[in-house]
């Protein structure tokens, strides 16, 4: 006979086997916390039931057992229940005050609240494929008070307040919304503010005591259910929160690991909720339930666990890993990608829900992107002028229902597939290489994508800006073929240069060495290496050119692709921006369909927008996130905190060593090592810095070194001598113009900005990833 029933703080009572409740309620009694006496019905119980959900009696030989004489609270604890951003809150059942064989029926009634209409729909809405049904049985608490208490302010956000929520009785109409509440505000230990006497100042304060426990063992904020009788307090269940609008934190979704490498380089900084809603749009559907992206603090990461979970699942965990290496740098080998919490099948299942639209989007990638490119300015344009004419809230809202949304979801999805393409082809051809002629010569060969078979649209703006300073084309055909490129192109608050007639003229005057001398010089480089490669495997040369100039094109294409996208974005920044004229409204602190709400005359969205630009300005304050972060991150103490670091947060550790061979690991003294960028060897003075709006105090001749660049930042690279980056990896954009220029590039180093200073002298090599302090 199997264990159905586990004990309260059994060690084996994790989420998979007693579900989200019954884990964190587990998680409660180990600590020590107030909990009332219980135990667990398993998730096996719930499958040995089956659809029919009558307990079988071998289980309920084991819960009669294990009931004590009195009244029971008996609650839903589903596997998909009670995390972070799948709450399920109300849709499966609570049965309070039973005893003895009714118990037996308050379990079925629970077991049969996973399969209502609404729970049903619930997951589907939200991706969630594999659920199972625990329950949690405790001995009932006849409260003389009771209520939810939120250990940051669940309205402002505020990190220093705990809010407490309170009603006489047992307290399930206040959760259920059906009484207001006495409200009691406490700060620094004090009782800031209070609306009624259910409570007095000592049991409000023991309330937040007990509050900061729970979060100071859950490491994130928490929403707590308590209950007091006989002046003892007692938790009925607590979980981490994210449901406050200006708590941006999927990081707090469970224990994966995160990178903000290609989407941190992409989006820099952190993103206002208008644009965090058009990414959503554009990202990959959550696998299994757990998002393949995240909003971490403001800022866009990519959930590692996910795609290398899915690509177990599907047995391609060796190709992936290749494949990230190039695009998302490599994996520390002492950090662990923690799995799925799915079993093999249901993780199977998610991986090629996933994998068949995938694939989908890039079959509509190829067959339409030469039809969609040849239009593409044309049709920005067009939608850009007509927005700016609307002269009303209702024109604006028809606009997007007929002709923006679907540019969003159709032109906009199919450019963005086109920029995440390439990469495996490259990869492959760059392996073959090295092995055939090391890393210096294998380099050279893999640029030229521009030239004379077509531009390359990542090296537009520096070139634009080469010929409006000869004179060859006018401040306005510049501002029409490239006034839609920045380094924060993405972010749809951020004016673009073509709405800012002096950002030009700040451009032109950072003089420097002409890109098309650097293209000259990488050019004679790169015949160079073709004739030893020609003479040492003569065989072989007329294949791999074939294949390289295949690639040249695909990159072409992926970077067409990506300024299109890019041009997209700007768009869709005139319609959050001509939403905010018509309305009056902070519009970038909206979502786009809480724009269109508000378009229809719906007030309800705009009394988020204070929490929400107070939230977005104190995550604007902060610095850069680390590029890996493993498990539940708070930006705020990890950025108050002298000694953080910024290449790796590990929440499994209180303060994790540097690991062994990762870009930015402690290696020999004074040197930092990073991916190879662009191959070449320069030595320089630093200049460390932080925005692409400090670039003018880069010297000729100086080393570039910062976070993170993008296209954005290609103007200066003519001026440095190296570029050398905390955020990147070899198939960045910003490292493919580098190697074009011929421009030696470390990238993702992980922890260059604070171990180099403006004024170390430093050697740069790209081809071996090293930077070394003279």
């Amino acid at each position: 006979m199997g264990r159905f029933v586990l004990p309260l703080d059994d060690p084996a009572a994790d989420l998979a086997t007693v579900g989200g409740k019954g884990a964190s309620l587990a998680r409660l009694v180990r600590a020590g916390l107030p909990v009332p006496a219980g135990f667990h019905v398993t998730t096996d119980a719930f499958r040995l039931a089956g659809r029919a959900g009558e307990v079988p009696e071998e289980v309920a030989e084991q819960i009669r057992a294990a009931l004590p004489d009195g009244p029971v609270a008996v609650r839903s604890s589903a596997t998909a229940e009670d995390l972070p951003d799948l709450s399920f809150a109300g849709q499966h059942d609570t049965v309070l005050g039973v005893r003895g064989e009714d118990v037996l029926d308050a379990v079925r009634r629970c077991w049969a609240s996973l399969f209502t209409e609404r729970a049903v729909e619930y997951r589907e809405r939200n991706g969630v494929t594999d659920a199972a049904m625990g329950v949690v049985v405790q001995e009932m608490v006849p409260a003389d008070a009771a209520g939810v208490l939120f250990t940051a302010n669940p309205v402002t956000g505020a990190r220093d307040e705990t809010v407490v929520n309170a009603a006489p009785g047992l307290g399930e109409a206040l959760v259920g919304g059906e009484v207001t509440p006495d409200e009691y505000v406490v700060a620094g230990g004090v009782v800031k503010s209070a609306t009624g006497t259910v409570l007095d100042q000592a049991q409000v304060l023991e309330l937040a005591a007990l509050g900061a426990r729970v979060q100071e063992l859950f490491g994130v904020p928490v929403d707590v259910e308590w209950a007091v009788h006989g002046g003892r307090v007692a938790i009925l269940q607590a979980r981490p929160v994210t449901a406050l609008a200006e708590v941006w934190n999927d990081s707090l979704t469970g224990d994966f690991l995160w990178t903000c490498v290609n989407l941190g380089e992409a989006v820099p900084s952190v993103m206002t909720p208008a644009t965090w809603s058009f990414a959503q749009v554009l990202a990959r559907p959550p696998v299994g339930g757990i998002p393949t992206t995240g909003n971490i603090g403001g800022r866009f990461y990519l959930n590692l666990s996910v795609v290398f979970g899915a690509a177990s699942a599907l047995g391609l965990t060796g190709l992936v890993r290749r494949l990230a290496e190039h695009t998302l740098g490599r994996i520390p080998d002492d950090v662990q990608v923690p799995r799925l919490p799915l079993s093999r099948w249901a993780a199977l299942r998610a991986a090629l829900g996933a994998l068949v639209p995938f694939l989908r989007q890039n079959r509509e990638y190829r067959r339409r992107i030469g039809e969609l490119l040849s239009n593409a300015p044309a049709r920005a344009d067009d939608l850009r002028e007509r927005i700016a004419r609307t002269s009303s809230p209702a024109e604006l809202s028809a606009l997007w229902t007929s002709e923006v949304d679907s540019f969003l979801r159709d032109d906009i999805r199919i450019y963005d597939a086109g920029a995440g393409s390439v990469f495996m082809d490259d990869a492959k051809l760059r392996r073959r290489l090295y092995a055939l002629v090391g890393e210096a010569d294998t380099t050279a060969l893999m640029t030229g994508a521009h030239g004379t078979a077509g531009d390359l649209a990542s090296l537009g703006p520096l070139l634009g800006l080469a010929r409006l300073r000869r004179g060859e084309i006018d401040r306005e055909t510049y501002t029409r073929l490239w006034g839609h490129r920045c380094a924060d192109e993405y972010e749809v608050s951020v004016p673009r240069p073509a709405e800012d007639p002096a950002w030009l003229d700040r451009q032109l005057a950072l003089a420097g060495p002409d890109p098309e001398e650097l293209l000259r010089k990488q050019a004679d480089a790169r015949d160079a290496a073709w004739r030893r490669l020609t003479t040492a495997h003569p065989r072989q040369a007329e294949r791999i050119r074939r294949k390289l100039d295949v690639l040249a094109e695909a990159t072409r294409g992926r970077e067409r692709a990506r300024s299109e996208m890019v041009r997209g974005f700007a768009v869709l920044r005139a319609f959050v921006v001509r939403a905010g004229e018509l309305t009056g409204a902070d519009t970038f602190m909206l979502s786009y369909q809480e724009i269109l709400d508000v378009l229809a005359g719906d007030t309800r969205p705009l009394a988020t927008i204070p929490a929400r630009r107070a939230a977005y300005d104190r995550y604007r304050a902060l610095p850069p996130y680390p590029t890996l972060i493993r498990g539940a991150f708070d930006p705020e103490p990890w950025a108050a905190d002298p000694d953080r670091r910024p290449d790796l947060y590990d929440a499994t550790g209180s303060r994790p060593a540097p690991v062994t061979g990762f870009p930015g690991a402690t290696g020999p003294a004074g040197v930092v090592t990073g991916f190879p960028g662009a191959a070449g060897v320069a030595e320089g003075v630093a200049r460390v810095i932080g925005s692409v709006e400090e670039g003018a105090a880069l010297e000729p001749g100086e080393v570039l070194v910062t976070t993170v660049t993008n296209i954005g930042w290609t103007p200066l690279f003519p001026r440095a001598a190296a570029v050398v980056t905390d955020v990147g990896a070899p198939l960045s954009h910003a490292a493919i113009v580098a190697r074009e220029l011929g421009i030696p590039a470390v990238v993702g180093c992980g922890n260059a900005t604070t171990r180099i200073k403006t004024g170390d002298r430093i050697r740069v090599d790209g081809g071996r990833g090293t930077v070394t302090r003279l």
